[in-house]
């Protein structure tokens, strides 16, 4: 069932991570988690740029227009998934070098549920001010990592001291693939597809 791990691995996290390597779900059921948690950062991200605004600094708060706004959120929603995608296939492809030998789906629940807390953060854009965005994100950031490392001896069947190694090997992926997707933005942007302000 879709979200049904999410109160879990807030509350006993590595107690969950054993319910979810007792019952593997199907790829399905993975992509469906990711697909709807996907949506809170970017339909947040298109009510905040485009009706709230943005403040910067102390001055007047800035606007996207609708339709640039909802270009962005799309873009976003669509770069998240890939994100969470391609982290999968890198613990799945990495896990051999650690003598593991997960399954695709293990792969993708791990990203899955270790990607939650940051796209949760999402919600922190309906107030948009800097300093507060980035205080939850970098929260969401250190939950994330700390389910990583809790949950790849468990997913990945593997001793906690490779885990450790394996799951510091799984994190810098997921940087290389952060700054890529920053780096495609920015070409993107360059391109002539940057927002458009009001």
């Amino acid at each position: 069932m879709i979200l049904n791990h999410l109160m879990g691995l807030y509350t006993h996290p590595k107690e969950e991570w054993k319910t979810i390597e007792r019952n593997h779900e199907a790829v399905k059921s993975s992509l469906s988690h990711i697909l709807l948690i996907a949506l809170i950062p970017s339909v947040c991200s298109y009510i905040a740029t485009a009706y709230i605004g943005w403040h910067p600094a102390n001055g007047e708060p800035l606007f996207l227009t609708p339709q640039s706004a909802m270009f962005m959120s799309v873009g976003m929603y669509f770069g998240l998934i890939g994100g969470v995608l391609a982290l999968a296939y890198l613990s799945y492809w990495m896990a051999k070098t650690f003598d593991a030998t997960p399954t695709f789906t293990q792969a993708l629940e791990l990203a899955a549920y270790t990607a939650t807390p940051l796209f949760m953060v999402g919600i922190s854009v309906l107030y948009p001010v800097l300093w507060f965005i980035m205080l939850v994100g970098l929260a969401g950031l250190a939950y994330s990592v700390y389910l990583l490392y809790a949950g790849v001896p468990i997913i990945m069947n593997i001793p906690e001291e490779k885990g450790f190694i394996y799951a510091s090997s799984v994190v810098t992926a997921g940087l290389v693939l952060l700054v890529g997707l920053m780096g495609s933005s920015v070409i993107l942007w360059s391109m002539g597809f940057g927002p458009m302000m009001q």
